[in-house]
């Protein structure tokens, strides 16, 4: 009995090993675009979408660029182009599966970006892309108030205007935020300080399990197409948060909240809006569900994260 089920787990390992080989050659046949392919979550995509297979064409205003050159040498496609540019995004475009489309509020601001979003969507639409996959944030439709959700939910109401195959990625906080400077430094000295109330749990993402669930969805197109995806990997209070680097660290780490005043009038309204937003609504990514549906993702925690990260040697 435990010979034939060794042999039948052994059966099912070759299996799944085969089927995993003809799907990454199915991949190599399939070009997908990538854009903001030199900031992290576009470089997490990029890694976790070689591993499987894919050929890419990472848009890029400089192609000359050490970062461009650097994805260039791992096998990587270049298109220079600009995300304002349709001509170039059309040439980019052309013979494509699919395309990754991201954009950044904060360095085109809302109207750019929202312009953007909807270039990028339109292109997808004349080259007739099998799979747009845009990526959002948690909340997006909840009328958040915030600047840069707002943006985000105006692309993703166009994109179903369109009907283009998508899936929206909508993740939560980035766990990358606590390497803003004065954060790190706080945290490293002893003193967490952040906006969000002590007794509200607040969700974080590692940027490269963002990079595992988009390659997660372009291998799935058929799970995924139609589909809103929000994910998160940590939810922990502030006071919680505090403990968990506390640990890493090997010495106290306190919270001390940052009175909402002093957020409006040292950070500016949007960041008011947002961690007013945090303390009344927050994401809520249910990321019990995501570990089982996604076990392949390994999504981290924040202490698995911080320790990959290599915060521990600090001290």
């Amino acid at each position: 009995r435990s010979s034939r089920f060794g042999y039948c787990s052994l059966q099912k390992m070759r299996t799944e090993s085969r089927e995993t080989g003809d799907r990454i050659m199915l991949n190599a046949d399939k070009t997908v675009l990538i854009t903001g392919a030199t900031g992290q979550q576009g470089g997490a995509v990029i890694r976790h979408m070689l591993a499987k297979g894919w050929h890419l064409r990472a848009l890029t205003r400089n192609s000359s660029g050490d970062t461009a050159l650097n994805l260039a040498h791992q096998g990587v496609e270049l298109a220079q182009g600009d995300l304002d540019d349709l001509a170039s995004l059309e040439h980019a475009a052309h013979g494509v599966y699919g395309i990754y489309s991201l954009q950044n509020f904060w360095t085109v601001g809302a109207q750019r970006e929202v312009q953007q979003g909807k270039n990028l969507a339109d292109v997808a639409k004349k080259a007739g892309v099998e799979h747009f996959v845009y990526s959002s944030v948690g909340g997006a439709e909840r009328n958040s108030g915030i600047g840069h959700w707002a943006t985000k939910w105006e692309v993703e109401q166009y994109i179903r205007k369109l009907s283009l195959p998508a899936t929206m990625i909508r993740p939560a906080a980035f766990m990358e935020n606590y390497y803003s400077e004065q954060t790190e430094i706080g945290i490293l000295q002893g003193k967490f300080t952040d906006a969000v109330r002590a007794d509200k749990p607040y969700q974080t993402i590692a940027v490269d399990d963002i990079g595992a669930f988009v390659a997660l969805v372009f291998d799935r197109p058929k799970e995924f197409i139609g589909q809103v995806l929000e994910i998160a990997g940590s939810e922990l209070t502030n006071p919680q948060a505090a403990e968990v680097f506390s640990r890493v660290l090997g010495k106290p780490v306190e919270f001390q909240e940052l009175p909402m005043p002093v957020v409006q009038s040292v950070l500016g309204e949007e960041y008011y809006q947002m961690y007013r937003w945090f303390n009344e609504e927050g994401f809520k990514a249910n990321i019990a569900e995501l570990r089982r549906r996604y076990p392949e993702v390994h999504l981290h925690t924040l202490e698995e994260w911080l320790r990959s990260e290599g915060w521990q040697k600090h001290v």
